[in-house]
């Protein structure tokens, strides 16, 4: 069966469990189902049963994402801390401040391929997409509004009135915003760099043999956490950046997934990020401290802490010491690999750009 024929059957299948048995037949197909493009290379991402992909509901999202009045001020939108030419991400790392003037606390993820990632936030504090639009929306020191005013805010412009109804027939309720939000992101699919060619044999996929050599020890030195084809394998580890994580304010956003789980095993842990795009998307870590990629790997050989939560894959235990074996020239071999994940057609891409803008 061809990846078309399973998009085809997996979005009737939605559908079907999507509709209750009250709705109409003509309610049931107003909205056109947005055909999103599996890359050969990619597994199937989970589809959402309950807000299945349309044209638009995908074009709603898109406005929404860059609207500023989902901000208290009417001065921040999603985008003002996701870029689409960092990859979605915002160059800043936490000294950025949001709509209250506040400092944030953690660097902005980018957001490509979120069809396929589980657990959002640097600590998994969202399950999907959905509810995790409402974090930074209502968060006093991000987006600080209020979701009651921003559903009447969104009233009182016609244009939004009817495509809400057109994508859900039903009036804008908050709940609704979350859904767009999430169908707008979930088509964020970056997979067209130059290792994305390679591995499917096409036009412009030639890779030299230092990159090659970069992408043998990616996969030998980093593959464990940073997994091919997504290079992040959704999972939260402690890489070694602090050694005392005692500090407990701020609602403990400095103690990692710990701060969900309340599991004393997570301690320190944080979601690993996607390799794609990485040269795009400086400072590094959960808090931007780390400037360069040439500074992360000096990290990961010289500077790892040791702690009881510590990621196995930085301890030696025959030597008790910590961190990653690289020699200068697998340095400069991974520098040049990770040039070949940037995706120039996404940060481009002019159907993921702003629609207020000519």
């Amino acid at each position: 069966m061809s990846v078309g024929s399973i998009g085809k059957w997996l979005w009737v299948a939605l559908l079907l469990v999507a509709c209750t048995p009250q709705q109409e037949p003509e309610e049931q197909v107003r909205a056109k189902r947005y055909d999103l493009q599996v890359p050969a290379n990619f597994p199937l991402p989970e589809y959402s049963a309950y807000n299945p992909l349309s044209e638009e509901g995908v074009e709603l999202g898109r406005m929404l994402f860059y609207d500023k009045r989902l901000s208290g001020n009417n001065q921040l939108s999603c985008a003002s801390c996701h870029h689409q030419e960092l990859a979605f991400t915002d160059g800043h790392s936490s000294s950025k401040r949001g709509a209250t003037g506040e400092q944030l606390l953690r660097h902005s993820p980018g957001l490509a391929n979120m069809a396929w990632m589980e657990g959002l936030f640097w600590d998994g504090g969202s399950k999907n997409l959905e509810s995790q639009a409402f974090g930074p929306i209502t968060a006093p020191d991000e987006m600080n509004q209020n979701l009651q005013e921003l559903v009447s805010e969104l009233q009182a412009v016609p244009a939004y009135v009817d495509k809400f109804r057109e994508v859900f027939n039903d009036d804008i309720k908050s709940a609704y915003i979350g859904r767009a939000l999430a169908q707008f992101q979930r088509t964020l699919v970056s997979a067209n760099s130059r290792y994305d060619k390679y591995m499917r044999q096409e036009p412009g996929g030639q890779l030299s043999d230092l990159e090659l050599q970069g992408l043998h020890v990616v996969e030998q030195k980093c593959g464990s956490c940073h997994t091919a084809p997504l290079f992040t394998d959704n999972h939260y580890h402690n890489n070694g950046l602090d050694s005392d994580f005692s500090r407990d304010d701020f609602e403990r956003i400095y103690q990692g997934r710990f701060r969900i789980t309340h599991n004393p095993a997570d301690v320190g842990k944080f979601k690993t990020p996607t390799l794609r795009n990485i040269l795009l998307t400086a400072p590094y870590m959960h808090d931007g401290r780390f400037k360069t990629i040439e500074e992360v790997l000096e990290h990961y050989t010289k500077g790892v802490q040791q702690s009881p939560t510590l990621d196995a894959a930085f301890k030696n235990t025959a030597t008790r010491e910590t961190g990653l074996t690289l020699t200068p020239s697998e340095k400069k071999a991974i520098l040049a690999f990770l040039e070949t994940l940037t995706d120039d057609e996404f940060i481009q891409d002019k159907k993921f750009a702003s629609p207020f803008v000519d």
